[in-house]
């Protein structure tokens, strides 16, 4: 059970970090940006004015107007609705992607790293096979290995993500593990999976999640182009880069088709950029001080 004394200290630490980043303005406004994705998404049954499957011939490629804020696509179906129904498509691919990659690369970064020869040398040469791929290129293949649909994008997006934890965790852990506060550990007897995950995962833990802040942007670019391409959310289900590629044959006579869904997506990449950003300068005020 934790004294006042030291609660004291850890609750201190955690008002400067958010002092830090209320100061970061950027950081404040990507925060607002992920926030009503995050709302939009939970939410869209709620928010969405129409069913985004339901079909309006009579309103064709209608533009936006006082009766559809964001107009129709081709098949009569309400814009609005989709993009806000889209923004759960591509969360819940993007977050779970980076979660699985997050886990399981630092889970692999960090063995290597604490127990070194062999095992470091065949963990980080798997990671190099993978990064040898350009990242789409190596998503269109397992994507096509394992066929189109949204598990199977989530999949493919984790194995891109996984070599970049995985470096990460490698190197905090062969930069700690030789400190005091570890040798002591091991000194004492603690196991080697209680120094990985008390002792050493707390004190880098904060660099993941920027990392993986920084990454669930990629990852909506990443599902983003796959399901451009047909490999990734597959219709009826409503995503705003299968809009972009239903409407790119309407671009000069119905524009809004594609180019709304297309700001959605930058907005959303731009919102966790500026999140990643503001949370590395309160998490590391070395970064704010250059």
């Amino acid at each position: 059970m934790s004294t006042p004394s030291s609660a004291a200290p850890a609750t201190a630490a955690r008002n400067d970090v958010w002092r830090r980043f209320r100061r970061n303005r950027l950081g404040v406004v990507g925060a607002v940006i992920v926030a009503t994705l995050v709302l939009m998404a939970t939410f869209a049954p709620f928010l969405a004015p129409e069913d985004p499957a339901s079909q309006d011939l009579r309103s064709r490629r209608a533009p936006p107007s006082a009766e559809r804020l964001l107009g129709a696509d081709e098949f009569g179906r309400d814009i609005l609705s989709r993009v806000i129904y889209g923004a759960r498509a591509s969360l819940v691919v993007a977050v779970a992607s980076v979660a699985m990659g997050l886990i399981l690369g630092s889970f692999l970064g960090a063995i290597a790293g604490y127990l070194g020869g062999a095992v470091d040398t065949i963990v980080m040469r798997l990671m190099d096979l993978l990064l040898a791929f350009p990242y789409l290129l190596l998503a269109i293949i397992i994507v096509s290995a394992l066929g189109p649909g949204t598990w199977n994008t989530i999949i493919a997006i984790a194995v891109w993500t996984v070599p970049a934890f995985a470096r990460v965790a490698r190197s905090a852990v062969m930069q700690l593990k030789d400190r005091d506060f570890v040798v002591a550990a091991t000194s004492l007897g603690a196991k080697e999976a209680r120094i990985l995950g008390v002792h050493l995962l707390p004190n880098f833990a904060a660099t993941l999640v920027v990392y993986a802040s920084l990454y669930l942007a990629y990852a909506i670019l990443m599902e983003s182009a796959l399901s451009f391409l047909g490999l990734g959310v597959q219709p009826p289900t409503a995503s705003w880069a299968g809009m972009i590629a239903s409407g790119r044959n309407y671009v000069t006579s119905a524009p809004h088709i594609a180019t709304i869904p297309g700001i959605a997506i930058a907005l959303a990449v731009l919102g966790f950029n500026l999140l990643g950003d503001g949370l590395r300068d309160a998490l590391d005020p070395r970064t704010a001080q250059r």
